[in-house]
C-alpha cells in the first residue's frame, strides 16, 4: 500500500498543511492538489459535493503527491465506510460528543477485529494498491471533530479513546456552542476565552498521544496555530480562494480604469 502522505510529514516531525474543496469539480480539485499542499480535504457535509462526484475528485488528485482525506457529512458508516473505499486516507468527522460517538467513528474506520468496516475497497485496491487490505488499518487517519460545549465537556473521554488519531477542531461552531451569538460567526478566532479551549483542546490531545488540527481562515492564522503547536492546519479553500482573486481582480480594474477616466472639466472642454 502506498504510504500516507500525513504520516510521513508527521514522522518527520513536519506540521501537515492542507487545503480544502467545496465545489464539486474534478478539475478543481486536480488545480489545488496541483498547489503544493501536504494534504487536501473534500468535504461531503458542507461542501457541493456528492459521493460519484467525490469519487472522481480523489482520482483527479492522484496524479499529484497530496494526500486525500474527505470530511463526512456525519457519524454515519456508508458514509465513512465508502469514502474510504473510494481512496481517501483519512476521515474527518463531525459532531463528535461523546466516548460513544468516538468509539463508533473507529469502529467504522478499522477492519475487524479492531473495528467493523466491512471489506470492499474497490477503488482503494487500484490507487493505494492491491496489498490495501492488509495495511490500511495503520495507515488511514481518523479524525473527530471537537465543535461542540458538550464535545469539550468530553474532551477528556474523547481523546483517550483507542484507535483514534486525533482531533479536527472547527473554530465556527465551537465558538457558537460556546458563547451562543455573543460573538459572529468565523474562523481565526481572537476572543481570549475561545482561543484558550482551543488551546487546551490542543494540549489534552498531546497528552493523549494523538495528534491536533485547526480550520484556519487565513495562513497568518494557520501558521501561528503551527506556533502552538497544531500538527495540521487547514489555511484555504476552493471557494475563499476563488471569490477572494475575484473580487481583488475586480476590484484592481475599476481603479486603474477610474484612474484613466478624464475629469468633468477636461471633458467640458473637449480634452483641452
Amino acid at each position: 500500500m502506498l504510504p500516507n502522505g500525513i504520516r510521513a510529514q508527521w514522522s518527520a516531525g513536519k506540521p501537515v498543511i492542507n487545503g480544502w474543496l467545496s465545489i464539486a469539480c474534478p478539475f478543481t480539485a486536480e488545480i489545488m492538489a496541483a498547489q503544493g499542499y501536504d494534504s487536501i480535504t473534500i468535504d461531503l457535509q458542507h461542501g457541493l459535493i456528492g459521493y460519484e462526484v467525490a469519487t472522481t475528485m480523489l482520482q483527479a488528485m492522484r496524479a499529484s503527491a497530496v494526500t486525500p482525506l474527505v470530511r463526512v457529512p456525519w457519524l454515519d458508516p456508508a458514509a465513512i465506510m465508502k469514502s474510504l473505499d473510494a481512496g481517501a486516507y483519512g476521515v474527518i468527522c463531525p459532531m463528535i460528543n461523546t466516548r460513544e460517538e468516538a468509539e463508533r467513528l473507529v469502529s467504522y474506520v478499522r477492519y475487524p477485529p479492531d473495528g467493523m468496516r466491512s471489506f470492499g475497497p474497490t477503488r482503494a485496491n487500484f490507487s493505494a494498491g492491491a496489498d490495501y487490505g492488509q495495511h490500511a488499518d495503520a495507515e488511514v487517519l481518523c479524525f473527530a471533530m471537537i465543535e461542540a460545549a458538550d464535545a469539550v465537556a468530553n474532551l477528556d473521554a474523547i481523546v483517550s479513546t483507542p484507535g483514534l488519531d486525533g482531533v479536527y477542531i472547527g473554530p465556527a461552531d465551537l465558538t457558537l456552542g460556546l458563547s451562543g451569538r455573543r460573538y459572529p460567526t468565523g474562523f481565526d478566532r481572537e476572543e481570549p476565552e475561545i482561543v484558550e479551549v482551543i488551546q487546551t483542546i490542543l494540549h489534552k490531545a498531546h497528552k493523549a498521544g494523538i495528534r491536533a488540527c485547526l480550520h484556519n481562515g487565513t495562513p497568518t492564522y494557520g501558521a501561528k496555530a503551527i506556533g502552538w503547536g497544531f500538527d495540521l492546519v487547514t489555511i484555504s479553500n476552493d471557494v475563499r480562494l476563488l471569490a477572494g482573486a475575484a473580487q481583488a481582480s475586480v476590484a484592481t480594474a475599476r481603479k486603474l480604469i477610474a484612474d484613466q477616466e478624464p475629469s468633468p472639466a477636461a471633458t467640458a472642454t473637449g480634452g483641452y
